[in-house]
């Protein structure tokens, strides 16, 4: 090997191949998805070469230039004692040195770099733009071809943890070498030898199982939106505070707050947006951002949010402190599908001119609706735009796994769901008790998964705008009809907003004993007999457990159990559902439910034809069978030898040894409910009762909508308890209607009736989850 260090002394890169001490092996040592090591001894005596320092950069290469290690000494050398020479003592200097991604890894982690369906390459190419490092290429990160489900890093984990994590969960390997950074599909190159042809030595091919089979898997993952809660109370025009029945699901605190700019320190933050501004329009004054118009044309002039938003549980999007002058033109706090234009806007602040005023329109699938706000001059307004969907997870993950040689996807896809959208705003002038302006309260039959979050497309928009603001809120949504009137939404906030009432979630465990309110403001609490209706996810740890019938059957030869069980948890890509756990499942079976499921092994080579990285393919043929096995760690040495030779010790493992586009731990969840039977298949249960309605609550009878037909032959199934659904159980039994308009019959205040829908096969399938009735309202 040749090794060159360049010690920021202005010298540039110096060879330092001739002081390599040959007492131990100068060793580059790579693993999948994490940064390369490059390790040796140094011995400087009799020589003029300086001392290599701390960040000095390091290039290894072959004997025929091919670039093996290029990266920085992240620590000084240390020094060794070697012995005494006739000189005096000699010391020997041990140094290691990180790979090129160590300068992405010293940045301040920034931001989540969340990619929904994105492709792997796009999703290190912004975790890339998070650190706001320049120097590297990313031109090779165009070879992260499959797409990742959900892709959320962990907060507290270095670019190379996020970066190996974006590209395991697309079954993928990243590298950085020579500044450039890459990703490509694992096993894109294969690796040759065949002990026919003498290209592999036998002898020095080891291979073991390291794991036993299983056929029966129980997996474990996040916690989930379960039940489908609709709670019904009546107001007396006093009581502001109502309990919740259960406690409300909702993303995690790191998941919140989506985005918030105040657009104070001079400069967009390139780690959040992506700036289009071909005229110079986009600017920054003491009122925030600034804007001074366009080029007159649709969606050229933008402010975009990097990272999609995913279209459920509940989102609040703000434009504070936003003035708008004559002649404005564009759009506001606008989401969009594809290309932002108004053609694709699913929901924003249209603005545009009127009779020489300013008004802003709200805006839903490229059409006008509501009513239209005419702007007053030199006034502060802010416009906000809250979306609802009671599906809180939109996006299903993806999984993928090498089956009989071939790379398998499990899961994905999306999940369609309406939306019900408020777009209200308030004059800043005005009291702080003064409630919002509702400009539209309706809903969305057909929404996108997710969309891109533009604050701003100007066409030729001039003022100013204080903050953008994009928060997550949670899974709540309350709407209210009072006596004689129609129903309309109640804005969840905080006081001084305009808003009617707050939402708390509770203590976050799942015990059922803190589970959460809501609570009106003064002046907004519900008159009397007024019915409030507050509808929510329930929450639950995602579970799911399946079986490999044919495996079974194999092992049970001989009469014993062939059952070989497994529990565990997924910890990438995260399960976020039952569903997303049961796909982990069905991959899992897929390599673990054979003989020679967990294989793993090494080979060592000196001088092999091309350069091995982890993730290429090792085709080893013996005796004419050939097995093509994953590498995950290559170890180079440098034998010191002329002319060169260089030794690769090549470990290799398939996905149950170890894991890589789906990783598992032995720890199952200790509050998850294991499933008492396996399943054979993934997905056997009918679709949740997600849009039924209380239709009317009296003292006697609460009148449902089912809000879809029933299956041929089925219908729909209510009990007291939820859990114990199907045709022999009798207990907690209400009724079943084979219609989608029933009534159920009432006892007691604030009794709980579950509801799930039931199929005509044998058995009959329900839905997976439970649509839950609760109704305080006087008997």
């Amino acid at each position: 090997m040749n090794l060159t260090f360049d010690n920021l002394d202005g010298l540039g890169a110096v060879d330092y191949t001739q002081a390599v001490d040959a007492s131990k092996p100068l060793t580059i040592e790579r693993v999948l998805n994490e940064p390369s090591i490059c390790h040796g001894l140094l011995c400087l005596a009799g020589t003029a070469l300086a001392t290599p320092v701390r960040r000095a950069r390091v290039t290894v290469t072959n004997s025929a230039g091919t670039a093996l290690f290029t990266g920085y000494l992240a620590t000084e050398p240390i020094s060794e004692y070697a012995g005494s020479a006739s000189a005096g003592p000699v010391y020997r200097l041990a140094f290691s040195a990180v790979s090129d991604e160590w300068l992405l890894d010293r940045q301040a982690p920034f931001g989540e770099a969340a990619g929904l369906g994105a492709l792997a390459g796009a999703v290190v190419e912004r975790l890339v733009q998070r650190t706001a490092v320049t120097g590297f290429t990313t031109a090779g990160l165009a070879g992260g071809t499959r797409a990742v489900g959900v892709f959320v890093p962990e907060k507290s984990t270095n670019w190379s943890a996020k970066a190996g994590a974006a590209a395991a969960s697309a079954y993928a390997g990243y590298r950085v070498l020579n500044g450039a950074i890459g990703i490509a599909p694992v096993a894109s190159v294969t690796h040759a030898f065949n002990d026919g042809d003498g290209s592999l030595t036998v002898a020095a091919l080891k291979t073991s199982s390291v794991k036993e089979l299983a056929n029966d898997v129980s997996l474990s993952g996040e916690i989930e939106p379960w039940e489908y809660v609709t709670e019904v109370v009546t107001g007396d025009g006093t009581t502001a505070a109502f309990p919740l029945a259960e406690q409300p699901f909702r993303a995690k605190a790191g998941l919140r707050l989506l985005v918030n700019d105040s657009f104070n320190a001079g400069a967009f933050d390139t780690r959040l947006w992506a700036v289009a501004d071909p005229g110079s329009h986009l600017g920054f004054s003491s009122a925030g951002l600034n804007l001074t118009g366009g080029n007159g044309a649709d969606g050229q002039t933008t402010l975009t949010l990097l990272d999609a938003l995913e279209m459920g549980g509940t989102l609040v999007l703000e434009s504070g402190s936003t003035q708008l002058t004559a002649r404005s033109d564009g759009v506001v706090c606008g989401l969009y599908q594809g290309a932002t234009s108004r053609a694709n806007c699913f929901a924003g602040y249209n603005v545009r001119q009127t009779g020489g005023n300013t008004v802003v329109v709200p805006y839903v699938n490229g059409a006008e609706v509501g009513t239209a706000y005419t702007l007053a001059s030199g006034h502060a307004y802010t416009l906000r735009l809250r979306l609802h969907c009671n599906e809180p997870l939109r996006v299903q993950q993806t999984y993928y796994a090498t089956i009989d040689g071939v790379v398998t996807q499990f899961g994905g896809g999306l999940n369609a769901a309406p939306m019900s959208v408020v777009f209200d705003l308030i004059d800043l002038g005005a009291a702080s008790n003064t409630p919002a302006t509702v400009l539209y309260d309706g809903s969305i039959a057909s929404t996108p998964a997710s969309c891109t979050f533009v604050p701003v497309n100007s066409v030729q928009l001039t003022g100013s705008i204080g903050y953008v603001r994009a928060t997550q809120t949670g899974s709540v949504w309350v709407t209210s009809t009072p006596p004689g009137s129609t129903t309309a939404t109640r804005l969840i906030g905080v006081a001084g907003e305009g808003v009617d009432c707050a939402v708390t979630y509770g203590s976050g465990a799942l015990d059922g004993v803190d589970t959460g309110k809501v609570t009106f403001f003064s002046g907004r609490i519900p008159v009397a007999n007024e019915i409030v209706t507050v509808t929510y996810r329930g929450r639950q740890r995602a579970v799911a457990r399946l079986e490999d019938a044919a495996s079974i059957a194999a092992e049970a030869a001989g009469g014993a159990s062939g059952t070989a069980a497994w529990l565990g948890r997924v910890v990438r890509p995260p399960a976020r559902s039952s569903a997303d756990c049961e796909a982990a499942a069905q991959a899992v079976l897929g390599f673990a439910a054979n003989r020679a499921a967990a294989v793993a092994g090494s080979y060592v080579a000196v001088n092999p034809p091309a350069d091995v990285w982890p993730g290429d393919v090792l085709a080893l043929t013996t005796s004419g069978d050939t097995a093509n096995v994953i590498v995950r760690r290559v170890v180079v040495e440098d034998l010191h030898a002329r002319p060169e030779a260089l030794r690769y010790a090549m470990a290799f493992a398939n996905d149950w040894a170890e894991g890589l586009g789906l990783a598992l731990s032995e720890s199952f969840a200790a509050d998850a409910l294991l499933p008492p039977t396996a399943a054979a298949t993934p997905g056997l249960v009918l679709a949740n009762l997600a849009q039924l309605s209380v239709v009317s609550v009296s003292a006697t009878a609460i009148v449902v909508d089912a809000g879809t037909a029933p299956p041929t032959g089925g219908g729909f199934e209510v009990r007291r308890r939820d859990g114990d659904f199907g045709p022999g159980v009798d207990q907690d039994l209400v009724l079943r209607s084979p219609v989608r308009g029933f009534t159920i019959p009432r006892a007691a205040v604030g009794e709980r009736f579950y509801v799930r829908m039931y199929d005509a096969s044998t058995p009959p399938l329900y839905s997976r989850a439970s649509s839950m009735i609760v109704a305080n309202v006087p008997v």
